[in-house]
């Protein structure tokens, strides 16, 4: 949370950099109404209040030969800390795994996984049962992305 709340430029600020952070400063200041130096020092405010996290680059996964998604659901009875540092280490290591979730429910950890094929996810497959002992582990195969998105909601402030 950011020392002060959330105002409805800070909002429209973000929500223009999460569709294209490459637009130059001028440009979304002149479409929040702002001169670019406010525009500049919100911006910057968002940055140190950790509002913003990083400006990144989103790929085509299908262009750079990603394009199976497989999520993997793990179950397991063993929940000690030094068991759970060591299989987040190991999972946390694997390109493939691009999202990874510990989870309350029947399901203990949820893992997002982009590979070329099948036999590309076989390999990721083998190394997560090498890493640590799991007791069940079961995999979803995507078959069409409906939608994708990694802009926040903005609206619920």
């Amino acid at each position: 949370m950011t020392e002060k709340p959330l105002d409805t430029k800070d909002r429209a600020i973000l929500a223009i950099l999460q569709q294209d952070a490459t637009q130059p400063i001028a440009e979304i200041a002149n479409q929040v109404h702002l001169s670019t130096t406010a525009c500049w020092k919100r911006i910057q405010r968002l940055q140190q209040a950790g509002v913003i996290k990083r400006q990144v680059c989103l790929l085509d996964r299908h262009k750079i030969d990603a394009g199976i998604t497989v999520f993997v659901s793990i179950r397991t009875n063993r929940h000690e800390p030094q068991w759970l540092d060591e299989f987040a280490q190991g999972v946390s290591a694997f390109p493939e795994v691009v999202e990874f979730y510990r989870l309350a429910g029947e399901t203990d950890y949820l893992l997002k996984v982009v590979v070329p094929d099948i036999a590309g996810f076989d390999r990721v497959y083998k190394k997560l049962i090498s890493t640590v002992d799991l007791y069940d582990v079961s995999s979803s195969f995507c078959m069409e992305e409906i939608k994708y998105t990694t802009a926040m909601p903005l609206d619920h402030y």
